[in-house]
């Protein structure tokens, strides 16, 4: 590879895969079709992939190319992040709430939490900080954060914690897995041995599946492929890398549309606990306090 990848052509492939049509992703762009095609050639060589498919009915991306934008969004989204941050730095405005959340807290329930908050709040200036359960901990140990919020199996040691919620993991495959077929459910030493796409060490749904095995008699996950975010496993997944255990809430949509078949295990406990975090001893006031009220309120 030569030179990396520009923003505008990371735009233009998730504009492709969400509409289907290199000629309507180009409009929405307000770049000429011959402009966009060269574009998208040179991102391909640049990352050695194809990564779409032109056909005369329209521009589909492939399983790489499906990928690659899954990461790019994420890459466009802590770009547009950075100049917030940046205007916000200019603006010499100071977070009033510092909060630091897990992925699938952050993605799937911290959006709702933020919006009535702000929407009896309209003044407040908040800032969350996305990452994995173990890093959060440290964030509200070290002061980094007013309040956290993690998905690991436990309490972090020394910070008081307050249960908001629940969540299941689920065993999920590609259609075309030989499991999707599968008609008994899959048991503890066969997921232990069967080589899973799996989040980092540090993450809490890593932490969950392996205290699960350990529970059910079985060893640790066999490790196909380690990455950073619960999108990078679901994309592998769905492209058909292998198995993988991810919440219920990440993988939903997949399940309904079909993307994404889920497999039944026996003996393997894969619920966990969501909970709130912050300083041992401190008495939460002000807009903590308020948000973690509204993050203990039933959905």
């Amino acid at each position: 590879m030569t030179d990396d990848p520009d923003l505008r052509s990371l735009r233009l492939l998730v504009a492709v895969g969400e509409h289907g049509s290199l000629s309507r992703a180009a409009a929405d762009l307000h770049v000429s079709q011959p402009s966009a095609s060269k574009r998208l050639s040179l991102l391909e060589r640049q990352l050695g992939l194809v990564l779409v498919d032109r056909t005369r009915r329209g521009s589909t991306l492939t399983p790489g190319g499906q990928m690659v934008a899954d990461w790019a969004r994420r890459v466009l989204d802590e770009f547009a992040g950075l100049v917030t941050g940046a205007q916000a730095l200019r603006a010499r405005h100071q977070a009033t709430l510092r909060v630091a959340a897990s992925m699938t807290v952050a993605e799937h329930l911290a959006p709702g939490w933020f919006g009535e908050l702000r929407a009896a709040a309209p003044d407040l200036y908040a800032g969350l900080q996305v990452t994995n359960s173990e890093t959060v901990a440290e964030l509200v140990r070290s002061g980094g954060v007013d309040l956290g919020f993690v998905e690991s199996p436990s309490a972090p040691a020394g910070l008081a914690a307050r249960r908001v919620g629940t969540d299941r993991l689920a065993v999920v495959v590609a259609p075309g897995h030989p499991w999707a077929r599968r008609r008994r459910p899959v048991d503890a030493a066969r997921l232990a041995a069967t080589p899973l796409v799996v989040r980092e060490i540090g993450s809490g749904t890593r932490e969950t599946l392996d205290r699960a095995l350990t529970r059910a008699g079985a060893p640790p996950a066999t490790v196909l492929l380690e990455l950073g975010s619960t999108t990078a496993v679901r994309s592998s997944v769905i492209a058909g890398a292998g198995p993988a255990v991810l919440s219920v809430l990440a993988v939903a949509v997949d399940l309904r549309e079909g993307r994404l078949v889920e497999v039944a295990v026996a003996d393997v406990d894969l619920r966990r606990t969501l909970r709130a975090v912050w300083t041992s001893g401190r008495r939460l006031v002000g807009p903590p306090a308020e948000l973690l009220a509204i993050a203990l309120r039933p959905s």
